[in-house]
């Protein structure tokens, strides 16, 4: 149904869904894991996320809203509609079944995966990639997605055994950011690595407990290479496997008498330091 007054595609005939909407119910499912593995769909909600996922074309899917929230962004509405992709009102009961945030901004879309093969990243010939191995922190992981975008990073694999890269606060984290890199998933660390090693990118593995200083490797010209970044968790690092078949085990080198950075932190360095390099 059309709405002349707000020019948008309105799906919702008999008045807002409501959290019993049948699908309300579906999309609430995607907070899941296992569901949005078995669909291939994650929810992305604000509206700065719903903005970046219109930006890709058959990204988004479904959009749902308030009503104050459509009206407060109708040219996101608007980009939907002439998508013709279903813009679904919803009671703030409904909006907030959908959402994970304490004050969320109104507006959720349901959006398809944004997987890219390993092979087909690496193709398009990236110069800096960010490897996140084992990091089970959905906010870090997003944080750190945010910041290899950031510095300009093509591709940022999610290796081995880490945290789903579609989870609802990863997603937030990474504040748009999900939807301007490649993201990779791949699940055998050491091929990986071997596939990273091929395309021509210098393998880096970040450790507090490194033999190469980070400003010895800029001084010394080797952050100008193509460069893979290894950032592992907070709690258990790297494992062996990867830092020993790294090109450099790398520390950030700490002047004061701060005992250690964190992930998002040490991985902004890293980055930056390559991204300064590369340029």
């Amino acid at each position: 149904m059309q709405s002349p007054a707000r020019g948008r595609r309105l799906d919702a005939v008999a008045g807002p869904f409501t959290p019993r909407t049948p699908r309300v119910v579906a999309a609430r499912r995607l907070h899941r894991r296992r569901d949005r593995d078995a669909t291939g769909r994650f929810l992305a909600e604000g509206p700065q996320a719903v903005r970046e996922a219109l930006d890709g074309t058959g990204t988004v899917v479904e959009l749902f809203g308030t009503p104050a929230a459509l009206d407060r962004h109708v040219e996101l509405a608007a980009r939907a509609a002439r998508a013709d992709l279903p813009v679904s009102e919803v009671t703030d009961e409904a909006l907030a079944a959908l959402t994970e945030t304490v004050a969320p901004q109104g507006l959720v879309a349901v959006c398809r995966h944004l997987d890219v093969p390993l092979a087909t990243a690496l193709a398009r010939g990236p110069r800096l990639v960010a490897v996140l191995a084992g990091i089970r922190d959905p906010g870090n992981a997003g944080t750190v997605l945010r910041t290899a975008d950031a510095a300009g990073a093509g591709a940022v694999v999610f290796a081995g055994d880490t945290v789903d890269p579609y989870n609802g606060k990863c997603v937030r984290a990474s504040a748009g950011s999900l939807f301007h890199v490649d993201v990779v998933r791949s699940p055998d660390l050491p091929a990986t690595v071997d596939a990273l090693r091929v395309a021509g990118l210098s393998i880096f593995a970040t450790t507090g407990y490194g033999d190469s200083d980070l400003d010895d490797l800029a001084d010394q010209g080797r952050l100008a290479a193509p460069t893979a970044w290894l950032f592992g968790s907070e709690a258990h690092g790297l494992p062996a496997e990867l830092t020993g078949v790294a090109d450099a085990r790398v520390r950030v080198p700490l002047h004061g008498r701060a005992e250690s950075l964190n992930l998002a932190a040490a991985a902004a360095v890293c980055l930056y330091a390559s991204a300064r390099a590369l340029r």
